[in-house]
């Protein structure tokens, strides 16, 4: 399967991007904002791609074109204000849906936030952030992609632990970066995580066996 990778640049994103290129199953499309990233990852013998998430959707499916499933992990970074949120947490993430339908991609993979849904769980804080995710996840609910939605805890700069929990059993907690990525990969093709949306934090299960409790 041929990954786009959007927000290939973030920490999330750079785990995702090596562990699909070193996998056996899959290829991978690094989608990036600056052309100095975009030449890093190709020196490295990664595609990349250059997409605007505040540009057009033509622009966009452009980009997409030729993948077979698209990971989206693009934010605007906790340093700008709720105007850039709105721009590329909730807008940039919709023209991506857009751009999807537009090149014939099916398979579409959102990192959101834990407990997104649920507003009276939100931070009181990162209102404008939730409010992006909230939005941007019913959408793309109510797209007709074969989505999954995927809402980690806490995020961490730690090693993987290979171990998570998911759904409802997941209470508020933290998970690594890497134990994300390991999970978005494995949702790719992971028929019980399709046309759902679920939290993710780190626990007791293998990523396979957590994912395939879904209900």
């Amino acid at each position: 399967m041929k990954v786009g990778v959007i927000g290939a640049n973030g920490q999330i994103g750079q785990h995702v991007v090596k562990y699909l290129q070193q996998s056996d199953m899959h290829t991978v499309t690094a989608v990036v904002r600056k052309e100095e990233q975009a030449v890093k990852l190709i020196s490295n013998d990664i595609q990349a791609i250059v997409a605007d998430l505040e540009g057009s959707v033509e622009d966009l499916a452009k980009a997409l074109a030729g993948v077979d499933a698209i990971i989206f992990i693009a934010g605007s970074g906790g340093h700008t204000g709720p105007d850039k949120t709105l721009l590329i947490d909730l807008d940039g993430a919709v023209k991506t849906m857009e751009a999807a339908k537009q090149v014939g991609v099916d398979r579409y993979i959102m990192v959101s936030a834990f407990d997104a849904d649920k507003r009276q769980n939100w931070n009181e804080g990162m209102r404008p952030y939730y409010v992006a995710k909230h939005y941007a996840d019913r959408m793309l609910a109510a797209s007709g992609l074969n989505y999954t939605i995927v809402r980690p805890g806490g995020l961490v700069n730690e090693n993987a632990i290979r171990k998570i929990t998911v759904g409802p059993e997941a209470k508020p907690s933290t998970i690594t970066r890497e134990d994300v990525a390991h999970t978005l990969i494995a949702t790719l093709e992971n028929k019980n995580t399709y046309q759902r949306a679920f939290n993710l934090v780190n626990g007791e299960q293998s990523i396979e066996t957590a994912l395939n409790t879904l209900s």
